[in-house]
């Protein structure tokens, strides 16, 4: 299979499916773009962002509006439920002084960061659609969509997610998400004056953290345990999560945070779900990226950052290789280490936090991981 590509299909516009359509649109494929969503805009409050994830900003070329539109800082300050300081882990600049060690957006904000970044390329892009089948041939692969029409590319990319279509169609084998016994909070506060850092409140079974996201807003985390997934109305969300924090946390700070939850916080609460797809990730001229085949769980707050770099990584390689075959084994060849040591070790640390285990443990595993993320990719 020669690699010939001139069309490109990409289903999914989330991060990982608009890192491949900027990367993809710089190399002047016929590149287009599907996303069910018709408004092209994603729930959630904020995110949390490492220095890896800020590298690969700058490969993009969004960098400088990450930093004007969201936060970048150097450190992590670990508080006890009472609000005892522990310690200071600063999270160093190694990606080179300009990029910060870590940081936080609005999950909105970096959104339409990305997608003006996607339409300032050739991405064609399509809302409020979906694919309905895939059939594929040695010259190339045709997708029906939604709307009845359909349409052949040179190659399928599919970025759409935990719960991906593609991955049960080509791979109806292949293990579903599975719950990890842990769900997290989310809600967007206004910033307690001089909050510059990362800063976390470890109790027994909670931990509830804040991340500065913009000059005034911070982004607010509380992890918790349970054995069955909890599910919770929109209209309840907010009074559950503000009693979580004052039955269990005595940390002024934190009960200043809890006092301000109300219905415009952007409250929010996920079930925790993880998966890691065994190779291959791809059939045909159909691959897998992001989330379809390595999800992990938030505790080392790099989970859209392998799957921003999974893009980046297969657009090299196409660039790379003459045969198609051999530029997507390349890919996930490349990429394959990386996820499992993220997915595998996010999920370590919260089964660590759920037994109550070796502290020592749980911080290694997060101290490597982070060395180890580091690394180009």
């Amino acid at each position: 299979m020669t690699n010939s590509i001139k069309s490109v299909l990409i289903i999914g516009g989330g991060f990982s499916g608009m890192t491949a359509a900027i990367e993809l649109s710089k190399q002047n494929y016929q590149v287009e773009l599907i996303e069910a969503s018709p408004t092209w805009q994603p729930d959630g409050a904020g995110i949390s962002i490492g220095g890896a994830t800020l590298r690969a900003f700058e490969t993009l070329g969004v960098l400088d509006q990450f930093l004007e539109h969201g936060h970048g800082h150097d450190a992590l300050d670990l508080f006890a439920p009472n609000g005892h300081h522990i310690q200071t882990i600063p999270n160093p600049r190694f990606a080179g002084e300009h990029i910060p060690g870590t940081g936080a957006i609005m999950r909105p904000v970096l959104a339409k960061i990305l997608a003006d970044k996607v339409k300032a390329g050739n991405t064609k892009v399509r809302l409020g659609i979906t694919h309905t089948g895939i059939s594929q041939n040695d010259d190339g692969a045709t997708v029906q969509f939604s709307d009845g029409s359909e349409q052949s590319y040179d190659l399928v990319i599919a970025a759409d997610g935990l719960y991906s279509k593609t991955r049960q169609w080509l791979f109806p084998d292949a293990a579903a998400p599975s719950y990890t016994g842990q769900g997290v909070w989310r809600a967007v506060l206004p910033k307690p004056e001089g909050c510059n850092s990362t800063k976390m409140w470890v109790g027994p079974n909670l931990k509830a953290g804040i991340n500065p996201m913009s000059k005034d807003q911070v982004y607010l985390f509380l992890t918790v345990d349970s054995k069955e997934r909890q599910r919770f109305t929109p209209e309840e969300e907010p009074a559950v999560l503000k009693q979580l924090l004052l039955e269990h946390f005595t940390a002024p700070t934190v009960h200043a945070l809890a006092e301000q939850i109300n219905e415009d916080s952007h409250v929010m609460f996920r079930p925790l779900e993880g998966l890691l797809m065994p190779l291959p990730w791809f059939q045909g001229r159909v691959v897998l990226i992001g989330d379809a085949v390595h999800a992990t769980t938030p505790h080392l707050a790099h989970g859209a950052c392998i799957g921003i770099e999974d893009a980046i990584v297969l657009a090299e390689e196409l660039a790379q290789r003459d045969e198609l075959a051999q530029a997507l084994t390349a890919f996930q060849d490349r990429r394959w280490e990386r996820c499992r040591m993220v997915v595998e070790n996010s999920g370590r640390i919260g089964q660590i936090e759920i037994e109550g285990g070796d502290k020592m443990e749980h911080a290694m595993l997060m101290r490597d991981t982070l060395i180890a993320l580091q690394q180009p990719i």
